[in-house]
């Protein structure tokens, strides 16, 4: 009978591996690939089935996660499990240790990949020192959902390699792993099949995106009058249904960008962090226009901020960010950021200001400091007003001194030590290339390695980095 599963499980892996990429066999396989995994788990290793039901652990549900998606799968996944009957440990890979891994039979892990190829802030830590380690899994069954964008080089990166090292490290597939573009849906369906049968549970709805609900643009409004750079626009969308006006700051604007007016068709959603809060009855955003070598309009930032004109519907739907919100106390807070990030920064700051919390330090960095004041004016009234304790403009084009954000922070060494040490949160929001690498390197720099990656585990230290 053993030998029976191992043959069926090793057909098993030959047919699911067609399911992801190749849509003209994708309802077959993923049906063949749910029902081998099924019968082969349950034949080959019914003995560790029952162990992982009845264990004190349970099943091990682990999300790294940047935006947030990750972390919500994984508690679809684990409600999935115990509806099957399961005992389950959700936990966040900042938290799991060595030990964990050793201590458990089964888990199940849903990586994103952020920036190019990078791992989450809160995976860095365990990227480093556990899966450096010389631990033996032999005694471990796992699956790994990746989370990734094919606009990106290194698709997938950090599930990918978070999958081969549990392999090195002895661990047994529990099924094959399943890369997720962009959200896809047939590929939450692929992995939410896999996890229902071996959880033994009722079939669940499909995890797909919820609608869009249907906005309205009221304003837009050119920040950058003049600039070098490219056009970049404040706009104000409100909803056809006012109770979609909630959200906290930090959260993400997925928008369904058509191609013109008059369009039915949409494009692949594009995302944008919030600007405001819902006490400004308005949602807003702050959008750069982006063309592509050829001259056309980039197919977000085209949508909002030229095609789309004033009382046009516009499909959004927010989404919790949960890893970007403010903290509920008091702390000190560090805002880092530069060009289109000082939307996310500025809804953090409409958030503390209004709970009364004043002990905010701002850095950012724009070109020229005649044009280039997106929402800059509003900063230094809050500053003038005591809201926030420090704010640090950088000029990349005027300086003679530091250039970009990170050689400011460099060169406030002292007073960075000191904030931490105070109990301080940062903030980090905008561009992926230059800025945010720059920033960790100048944290890492003045704080130390340790130190820096301590503050991103315990939640002091988070990014929202495009």
């Amino acid at each position: 009978m053993l030998l029976l599963a191992i043959v069926l499980f090793a057909h098993w892996q030959d047919f699911s591996s067609l399911h992801i990429g190749q849509p003209g066999r994708a309802a077959w396989a993923g049906a063949a690939a749910a029902g081998w995994a099924t019968w082969a788990v349950a034949v080959a290793w019914p003995r560790r089935r029952l162990d992982a039901r009845q264990a004190p652990n349970g099943i091990l549900v682990v999300h790294a996660s940047q935006t947030g998606f990750a972390t919500e799968l994984a508690e679809r996944t684990a409600g999935l499990l115990r509806a099957g009957g399961m005992a389950v440990d959700l936990r966040e890979m900042a938290a799991l240790t060595a030990a964990d891994l050793s201590s458990h039979a089964r888990a199940l892990f849903v990586a994103s990949t952020t920036g190019e190829g990078d791992a989450p802030d809160n995976a860095t830590a365990f990227q480093r020192e556990v899966m450096r380690s010389a631990i033996d899994l032999h005694h471990l069954t796992y699956a790994v959902l990746a989370l990734g964008d094919r606009d990106y080089e290194d698709f997938c990166a950090f599930g990918r390699d978070l999958d081969r090292w549990l392999r090195e490290r002895g661990a047994m597939p529990w099924f094959d792993r399943v890369d997720v573009d962009n959200g896809d849906d047939g590929a939450l369906r692929h992995w939410q099949g896999q996890v229902t049968q071996l959880a033994g549970a009722e079939e669940q709805p499909d995890w797909s995106r919820p609608a869009y609900q249907s906005w309205r643009l009221r304003e837009r409004r050119l920040l950058n009058p003049g600039s070098a750079g490219a056009p970049c626009f404040h706009v104000s969308l409100v909803p056809d249904d006012g109770m979609h006006l909630r959200w906290d700051a930090g959260d993400i604007a997925e928008i369904g960008p058509r191609r013109g007016r008059g369009h039915d068709e949409l494009l692949p959603h594009r995302e944008y962090s919030v600007a405001s809060v819902p006490a400004d009855g308005e949602l807003h955003l702050v959008v750069r226009q982006q063309r592509s070598p050829d001259g056309a309009l980039g197919a977000g930032s085209g949508w909002l901020t030229a095609l789309a004109q004033e009382g046009d519907t516009i499909d959004l739907r927010v989404r919790r960010n949960a890893g970007f919100h403010a903290p509920a106390d008091a702390r000190p807070v560090l805002l880092i950021g530069n060009g289109t990030g000082i939307a996310a920064l500025r809804a953090l700051l409409k958030t503390r200001v209004a709970r009364g919390h004043m002990r905010n330090w701002l850095v950012f960095g724009e070109r020229h400091e005649r044009v280039d004041r997106l929402h800059v004016d509003e900063l230094e009234n809050w500053r003038a007003d005591g809201a926030i304790e420090r704010l640090d403009l950088v000029w990349s084009r005027e300086s003679r001194g530091p250039r970009y954000v990170q050689d400011r922070l460099r060169g406030a060494g002292d007073a960075l030590r000191c904030f931490i040490g105070e109990g301080a949160s940062i903030y980090v929001c905008g561009s992926l290339a230059g800025m945010a690498p720059g920033v960790d390197a100048a944290l890492r720099e003045v704080l130390g390695d340790r130190q820096v990656e301590a503050l991103a585990a315990a939640g002091r230290y988070r990014r929202d980095v495009y």
